[in-house]
């Protein structure tokens, strides 16, 4: 029996927002933030982000409880502050990468405290634009420290890295699922995993649901964030919005590797109700995981596995687009 997936959201896009032109929806406190979430349907859990939105870890835990919220995972940034504008983990100022894992492992405390499970980091000021813009080998030997050292922190908080093909930077030294992976190898902290992010991998040309297969493969663990976009940028639309059938096929291997984690909303609500926004994505996921899980999945294996892609096809078109 497959389990409906659990559904939590990202605190930061449930008030308001702006991208270089526009700002969206209203401003709101952290304690509306997760009254709001309380009222979605078919959601229950968060990832706030550290130390920005989250306060004292006795208040934002009492809040969670009194909402019957549960912590899905604490996303910390190490891209705002001022001396990371050229990177955190990667600067060449020994004091400014001490910054940066300092924040990973006040974090790490921080999900502690509050009954998290993981910490998620997304490095996304480190990188580069131009050629000759930096030394790849030295930033690589920077990576590999200063997230070993905060990976090694308070283990049991497991650190989840979380790839971007680019933003803020031009490019992102973590860039794709195998580079993420040969990261954890050289780093060589078993309790470290991969954030896969459905569009991330999406616009930066992987296949996500063999990006979920390479994962699962691995030592390490990874956690999902969901959404859709348009393969050329990160809008963080709605779930199966345009790659309808990439998302059948990534969630179809989150079921075949037995993904139990939360499946986290990283989904930008502009110009749509954040409620609304936010119900969608987890409504249309377990419509489409149910009915993935009602499938003669042996035979479709087998289909898969004889490579006979017009059988494989008429099964589809049956079984999964009911045409």
């Amino acid at each position: 029996m497959i389990r409906t997936p659990r559904h939590s959201v990202i605190t930061s896009f449930l008030s308001r927002t702006k991208d270089r032109f526009h700002e969206y929806n209203e401003p709101k406190t952290l304690a509306e933030r997760l009254r709001m979430v309380a009222a979605m349907e078919g959601i229950d859990g968060v990832e706030a982000v550290f130390p920005y939105e989250v306060g004292e870890a006795s208040e934002f835990r009492q809040a969670m409880d009194a909402n019957g919220l549960r912590v899905a995972a604490i996303n910390v940034n190490v891209k705002a502050e001022p001396e990371f504008r050229n990177g955190g983990l990667t600067s060449t100022d020994a004091e400014v990468r001490a910054k940066a894992v300092r924040f990973i492992k006040e974090a790490k405390d921080y999900a502690h405290a509050v009954g998290g499970d993981k910490v998620t980091c997304c490095p996304l000021g480190d990188g580069y634009e131009f050629n000759f813009h930096c030394d790849y080998g030295e930033a690589w030997r920077h990576l590999v420290e200063t997230l070993g050292e905060a990976g090694s922190h308070r283990p049991e908080i497991p650190l989840f890295v979380e790839y971007k093909p680019s933003e803020t930077r031009g490019r992102c030294f973590v860039d794709n699922a195998a580079k993420a992976l040969c990261l954890l190898n050289d780093i060589g902290v078993p309790e470290m995993g991969i954030t896969l992010d459905f569009g991330h991998s999406m616009y930066g040309n992987e296949n996500p649901a063999e990006v979920v297969s390479l994962l699962a493969a691995s030592p390490y663990d990874y956690y999902v964030h969901i959404n859709d976009n348009d393969g050329r940028w990160d809008w963080d639309y709605m779930v199966a919005t345009r790659h309808f059938l990439d998302y059948v096929e990534f969630l179809y291997y989150l079921q075949e590797t037995g993904y139990d984690d939360y499946l986290t909303s990283d989904t930008s609500p502009t110009r749509w109700d954040i409620k609304g926004t936010f119900e969608a994505n987890a409504r249309v996921t377990n419509r489409i995981w149910e009915k993935l899980g009602a499938l003669d999945r042996d035979r479709f294996r087998r289909l898969i596995a004889a490579r006979d892609y017009l059988a494989t096809w008429r099964f589809v078109e049956k079984e999964i687009l009911a045409l």
